[in-house]
């Protein structure tokens, strides 16, 4: 009796104290997401998803059929989502909720990998990365996809622990999960296959084949559609050498944490005849940090060009896990200097913390633009890409000026441009002054011959009267035209 309380009163302390630190840390990441929902305008890929979320589910299938085909399972759950609204902060809330729940499920990875500490701190370098405030404010499925990442590879854990039929269902649900966020979130799914043991490698590969099936499906959909991402350049194998960069949005703090992470991979290989699964977890982690960026560029030269930064945010916890548990093996101190890591990463990323906090934080900063447009009594708008205006439709007020070229309220059924009237020098007719917009430089629209729109209004007898650049590239430009 005496044993059993006494074994019953040590174990209390150690099992609240993990529940309470995966909790503050999901709450405070989310949080730090969430911080950055309202302050920066919403940028033209979270308008598509209003475009797409607001059409009848008839709608959505026949955009799925031409263009984006792969993100219909995010645009549905935001067809539903948007029942309630479209504003800022609650078609942003998703992403931030998504954030809080990978970061709870890294505090519990760090802890089974290695200890309490090393999930929080990971949880916390998590928390304070540039890319974790910019996604987790992005109305996007990318945060999304990081914590279905977290989530798989959590579940992964629990089932080769204790291999139950109900671990494992949990497993393939976990893959499906990353499998309907984001296509190219699979790219992480190769690092998992490391930890199969021969013991549970049938029902290991029926959970992430089954998992898998809406990976093929979406798969073959993209590809059918991969001229919808004809803008996405070829990339060299030099674009590799900004990943740190990349995967955090702010290149110092990147470099120091991809030097920590390799550390606390190496650690976790040393610690591998001391701790169970040591060593395949550690090449797991290394799997998970470094496959992605690799294979994304193999597809690249093999498929068709796909290498874009955003599609790699899922690779931010696999920057934040190693580098905590290298911090949570120091001997000492290890408290002391998760703090002093957290506080010097804060003061190493502040000016970008900023940036993405601010209203052109997006770099699509429709508001800007239409405080720039003094419209008077007559003045006429003109559109340099059509599928501008689903920005200004939701930002503007009814003293917009005369949209002369538009047919129509609904964007295009197979995209989302709109329609429009061929005849400009016609729809300008009874107008003097009209204002361009585009998405661009100054340059790329007055310079070169890529936005039609502008030449034709030339042709119908105007001149430049005044343009104005956002600022960040690659922008808005407004620009007023006056009849000569």
């Amino acid at each position: 009796m005496t044993a059993a309380t006494t074994l019953t009163s040590a174990t209390r302390p150690t099992i609240r104290p993990r529940g309470s630190a995966r909790w503050w840390m999901g709450s405070l990441a989310g949080i730090a997401a969430f911080s950055g929902n309202g302050v920066a305008s919403l940028n033209g890929d979270e308008i598509a998803t209003i475009s797409a979320a607001s059409r009848s589910l008839s709608g959505m299938f026949e955009l799925a059929r031409h263009i984006d085909g792969h993100f219909f399972p995010y645009y549905l759950f935001m067809h539903l989502w948007t029942l309630v609204g479209t504003a800022e902060l609650w078609l942003r809330l998703p992403s931030a909720v998504a954030i809080g729940v990978a970061a709870w499920l890294l505090t519990d990875l760090g802890r089974r990998l290695h200890s309490v500490r090393a999930g929080v701190i990971a949880a916390a370098i998590f928390a304070i990365l540039p890319s974790v405030s910019y996604y987790g404010a992005f109305a996007r499925p990318y945060a999304l996809a990081a914590a279905a990442v977290v989530f798989a590879f959590w579940a992964l854990h629990r089932a080769l622990e204790r291999p139950t039929g109900r671990r494992w269902a949990v497993y393939g649900v976990a893959v499906a999960l990353v499998c309907c966020a984001h296509l190219f979130a699979v790219l992480v799914l190769p690092a998992q296959v490391l930890l199969v043991r021969r013991a549970v490698l049938g029902r290991m590969a029926a959970a992430l084949g089954l998992g898998c099936v809406p990976a093929v499906v979406l798969g073959l959909i993209g590809y059918g559609e991969r001229h919808a991402i004809s803008w996405i350049p070829q990339r060299g194998i030099d674009v590799l050498a900004t990943f740190p960069k990349m995967v955090s949005e702010a290149a110092v703090l990147g470099v120091v944490l991809f030097a920590m992470a390799l550390a606390g991979v190496a650690l976790l290989w040393v610690s591998r005849h001391e701790r169970a699964g040591a060593g395949v977890w550690s090449l797991a982690l290394a799997g998970w940090l470094l496959l992605p960026p690799l294979l994304l560029l193999a597809v690249s030269h093999l498929v068709t060009p796909v290498y874009v930064d955003r599609y790699l945010f899922v690779t931010a916890p696999a920057l934040a896990l190693p580098a905590g548990l290298a911090v949570a093996s120091l001997p000492r101190m290890h408290v002391v200097a998760g703090i002093a890591v957290v506080v010097l990463g804060c003061a190493l990323a502040f000016p970008e913390h900023v940036g993405v906090r601010e209203e052109n934080g997006r770099t699509d900063n429709v508001p800007w633009a239409l405080r720039v447009i003094t419209a008077e009594p007559g003045d006429a708008i003109v559109y340099g890409q059509s599928q501008l205006r689903g920005g200004f439709d939701y930002y503007a007020d009814s003293l917009m000026p005369a949209d002369v070229l538009r047919i129509g309220q609904a964007p295009d059924p197979e995209g989302f441009s709109y329609p429009e009237r061929s005849d400009v020098s016609a729809a300008l007719q009874g107008h003097e002054r009209v204002w361009i917009v585009w998405r661009g430089t100054k340059q790329s629209g007055l310079d070169d011959d890529d936005l039609p729109r502008i030449g034709e209004v030339e042709r119908a007898g105007f001149k430049l009267s005044l343009a104005k650049h956002s600022g960040d590239l690659p922008g808005i430009t407004v620009a007023l035209f006056t009849r000569r």
